[in-house]
């Protein structure tokens, strides 16, 4: 093989496994800076801290919906499983909990159309003891963000979700 060839060879190369290290990485990365902020560089993990009404100039990691109300909680499990639950919302509007892996796959999407007296599971990595009768929702990593989600479109209604909002937990088990 002459050596423009060897060369050639030697560039697609580096690109093929440039461009799949960098599709591995960045959501990683991407997942990394959205729970340093969200918790506070750390401060805030296994509990839900809870973003105020969303306006116009709302761009705290993703461009946020004005009608929505929002709550997330970033977890760590590597101590343990954690109880996760959410109440339903004081005038039977939508809520939901999603929950997302460190690579920004979602892991779990539940919401009040499947369970409207309230949403309730464990959360945890495969081979942790978990409680019988509950729902699980296997992480495939240790760390991750939960987001609830709820309706309220004007400042009234948002005060009403507000609070029923403040009941969420997101604990170690041993906690709950």
């Amino acid at each position: 093989m002459n050596r423009k060839l060897k060369l050639l060879a030697l560039f697609v190369g580096a690109a093929i496994v440039g461009h799949v290290g960098l599709v591995m990485a960045v959501p990683h990365a991407i997942m990394n800076v959205a729970m340093n902020r969200i918790s506070g560089d750390g401060a805030r993990i296994n509990q839900f801290s809870f973003g105020p009404r969303t306006t116009k100039d709302s761009r705290g990691v993703v461009r946020p919906s004005p009608d929505l109300a929002y709550a997330s909680c970033v977890y760590d499990l590597s101590k343990g499983p954690l109880l996760v639950s959410a109440a339903p919302s004081p005038n039977q509007g939508y809520v939901s909990l999603s929950a997302f892996a460190a690579n920004t796959d979602n892991i779990a999407a539940l919401d009040t159309t499947q369970y409207p007296q309230g949403i309730r599971f464990v959360l945890a990595r495969k081979g942790q003891p978990v409680p019988a009768g509950v729902q699980v929702v296997e992480s495939p990593s240790d760390k991750g963000i939960i987001l609830d989600r709820r309706l309220a479109p004007t400042a009234e209604l948002f005060a009403e979700i507000d609070q029923a909002r403040r009941a969420d937990s997101c604990a170690p088990l041993a906690q709950s």
